[in-house]
């Protein structure tokens, strides 16, 4: 046992002593809000430009219907044909023409006009005008059938649901969604550091055998601790390079709260207070939503899902990690390694894309808890489903006790079969190996 500290110790000295390890644990949480504000100030500022279109209409309908917004901006042409308003929108510069002609109804001019651009034009901006067009549509054929436009406007008026809980707690739109996408997000960080640290350890393995600095070190050890040791070492390393990520980003949350004067105490406030939007009380202006969604997002258990996370952090890479010290040890060089890594991030591909297929439209459904009890997608699928809580409501107790407990029992299993592999490979030099033979090894 004092070989597999030792072997431990240096595993993870080793890596939170490396520069880049120290660089990119400091500069990553930077990186990455500054990535996201960066995103975010690009798409205000894409978003900020406003489209000039030329408005060619002939007929009496939608003499006021085109009015300027923050995004459109009309210039109305008046006595002038269609292909002097097409070289005058081109001259100017404006995003297009639009060209509303003179017919009998408001159904027959629709019939007939046209939007001119230079190319294809954007999605939104059809949208846009389509919606216009749809709404005088509806209250010209609602018209002809003897209603009003007043009472078109009471008719067109459109109703929400409000749902609660039985406890009176109002429940909001796509919560379950924001939820999944905070779950699947974890979900997501599991992966990538299985991938990444699953290499450190693979390449640290072929770097000691081709450096033949590795018949030296089990000639003190035995194969299975230094592989142990290997994983544990470097398991360590991942999880401080976590929560010193997690120390970072707390201290850039509270000073972007400090930055824009989100105050939490008002959101704790309101989180205890009454729910609104139900019956008695008011319905909830879009300040109000907004404030009911930062409320409900204050009470995410967080420090749950960080710490499950942690958990099946470290339960999926110690199975993943086994896998990947079997590859080196059973390869020379890295180039080898390429037609055994796919299988091995396969199941976590098919856990994302499947996870969030699933979880989105069913958390609690067969598929969702299949994939989350089975060990090589259950560190990724039970992340997303874990934002809804455990017990009522959410995951239930014994599907996470079934699903930590299957993970227990698929490492033991696979780092006993990895062992086989690596005792073998460790010294084997200059032959690449296949399928049939590493099944040969494990048989030894």
């Amino acid at each position: 046992m004092s070989k597999l500290s030792l072997i431990i110790r240096r595993e993870y000295l080793a890596k939170v002593r490396n520069k880049s390890f120290v660089i990119m644990t400091i500069l990553s949480p930077v990186l990455l809000v500054g990535m996201i504000v960066l995103i975010a100030f690009l798409t205000k500022v894409n978003d900020s430009e406003k489209r000039i279109i030329g408005l060619l209409n002939e007929g009496p309908y939608f003499s006021t219907d085109f009015n300027p917004t923050d995004s459109y901006s009309y210039l109305h042409f008046e006595d002038i044909s269609l292909e002097a308003a097409k070289d005058s929108t081109r001259s100017m510069g404006f995003y297009g023409l639009l060209y509303i002609p003179k017919a009998d109804n408001v159904e027959r001019t629709l019939m007939k006009t046209v939007l001119y651009t230079e190319d294809a034009p954007l999605a939104a901006v059809v949208d846009n005008l389509e919606d216009i067009f749809q709404y005088r549509l509806q209250q010209y054929k609602l018209t002809t059938i003897g209603i009003s436009a007043e009472d078109f406007a009471e008719i067109d008026d459109r109703f929400d649901m409000q749902t609660a809980t039985f406890d009176g707690d109002q429940n909001l739109k796509g919560i379950n969604e924001i939820k999944a996408l905070i779950g699947g997000g974890f979900g997501y960080l599991i992966m990538m550091f299985i991938i990444i640290y699953g290499g450190f350890v693979m390449r640290s393995v072929i770097e000691e055998k081709t450096s033949r600095i590795i018949e030296v070190i089990i000639s003190s050890v035995r194969p299975f601790q230094l592989m142990l040791g290997k994983i544990i070492g470097t398991s360590l390393a991942g999880i401080t390079q976590f929560i010193i990520w997690i120390i970072s980003a707390a201290i850039l949350l509270v000073l972007v709260m400090l930055l824009f004067g989100i105050d939490v105490a008002a959101l704790n406030q309101g989180a205890s207070g009454m729910p609104v939007g139900l019956p008695g009380g008011e319905v909830p202006a879009a300040a109000d939503t907004l404030q009911l969604y930062a409320e409900e997002l204050y009470r995410f258990p967080w420090l749950m899902l960080i710490l499950f996370f942690v958990v099946y952090f470290i339960l999926g890479y110690l199975i993943y990690s086994s896998i990947y010290a079997a590859i080196g040890a059973a390869v020379d060089n890295e180039t080898d390694t390429q037609q055994f890594i796919f299988p091995i991030i396969l199941p976590l591909m098919l856990a994302i894309y499947v996870g969030f297929f699933s979880v989105f439209g069913n958390p609690h459904g067969p598929i969702a808890v299949g994939f989350s009890l089975f060990p090589l997608t259950s560190p990724i699928v039970m992340l997303m489903r874990l934002p809804s809580g455990i017990g009522a409501g959410g995951v239930p107790v014994w599907q996470l006790i079934a699903s930590i407990g299957l993970l227990i029992i698929t490492f033991v299993g696979i780092v006993w079969l990895a062992a086989k592999i690596y005792r073998v490979g460790i010294l084997m030099y200059g032959k690449k190996p296949t399928y049939k033979e590493l099944w040969k090894w494990l048989k030894y």
